[in-house]
């Protein structure tokens, strides 16, 4: 490094604007990690693996970077149409972004899906990769340390070169911001890429729906967080309503694969569904900075998954 004396004033402030993807197995913590840079929600998270099912940019705007994020779905063996499409999504996203972090869960030993996935990374030659050891605060330091060291080596044993290895809590919020502070380096320099204030550049009834689909996944039967699709039909401003109370109409609905999960989703006496309607609201509300009335219906689509014409109509 040149001495600072040295240095040309210019590239003191150079900005640099590129894209980051987050890469793991399901439930690795991408999406939380995701909306802790952003410092808002972009990406629905749950304790289910496979959440994400669109590339959802979240943009993190500083006066040195734009950092834009790119969390894809979960690489994992496919068993269904969707889910050989969403492994297609991660690939084709891998080969377009300026660096990858490859999250990992500091509270689970790295097992067969970490290999493979360090193993397609490994080919990717050009990219940086930073390993990011997610969920911290739920171990102690020695697990965190073992966990560090397996990382290491794994990148060793694979011929991969990891520009960082980063500890991280993104609910704990311990060393988020060191997250961004080690990736803006390995962007390209350039102009920022969208405009100040702009946090996501995915449509909002896109988010909408994925938030109603978050509701709905919390609560259910193992088997069916797969087979929840969400389409939001409309969204149109209320009639007649005075300037200083607007109501945004939402007309959404909820898709399962067989007639038996209808109960499911919808509860004793619409009770589920009606809790669903509610916390998704709230959600919804928050982000468009409206009040909003919100009508929902639960829909078969027989094995939605597996059909090319279904998976089209549901915006796979």
């Amino acid at each position: 490094m040149a001495p600072m004396s040295a240095r040309n004033p210019e590239t003191e402030t150079t900005h640099r604007a590129g894209f980051a993807c987050f890469v793991g197995r399901p439930n690795a913590g991408k999406s939380t990690l995701t909306n802790a840079l952003v410092g808002q929600k972009v990406a629905i998270t749950s304790n289910r693996p496979q959440t994400t099912r669109h590339t959802v940019r979240g943009i993190v705007h500083r006066p040195d970077a734009q950092l834009i994020l790119v969390d894809t779905p979960g690489l994992h063996k496919p068993r269904t149409l969707l889910g050989e499409r969403l492994n297609d999504v991660v690939r084709t996203t891998w080969a377009e972004v300026d660096v990858i972090g490859f999250c990992l869960p500091a509270n689970e030993k790295l097992g067969p899906g970490d290999r493979f996935i360090a193993q397609e990374l490994a080919e990717i030659k050009k990219t940086p990769k930073v390993a990011i050891v997610t969920k911290t605060d739920l171990v102690d330091s020695k697990t965190l340390a073992e966990q560090l060291i397996a990382i290491d080596r794994l990148g060793q044993e694979l011929g991969m070169e990891w520009q960082e290895i980063v500890p991280v809590s993104a609910v704990g919020d311990r060393q988020v911001s060191l997250v961004a502070d080690l990736l803006v380096p390995l962007l390209p320099e350039g102009p920022a890429l969208y405009p100040e204030g702009d946090l996501t550049d995915e449509p909002e009834q896109v988010m909408v729906a994925e938030l109603i689909r978050e509701a709905a996944l919390e609560g259910v039967r193992d088997e069916l967080p797969h087979s929840i699709a969400v389409v939001v039909e409309e969204m149109l401003p209320r009639e007649n309503r005075p300037a200083d109370k607007p109501l945004l109409d939402i007309h959404a609905n909820v898709f399962i694969e067989r007639p038996s999960q209808k109960g499911i989703i919808i509860g004793p006496k619409g009770k589920r569904l009606k809790e669903v309607g509610t916390k998704s609201r709230k959600h919804i509300e928050a982000l468009l900075g409206t009040p909003v009335f919100l009508d929902l219906h639960v829909k078969v689509a027989k094995d939605w998954q597996r059909d090319p014409k279904q998976l089209r109509r549901l915006g796979f």
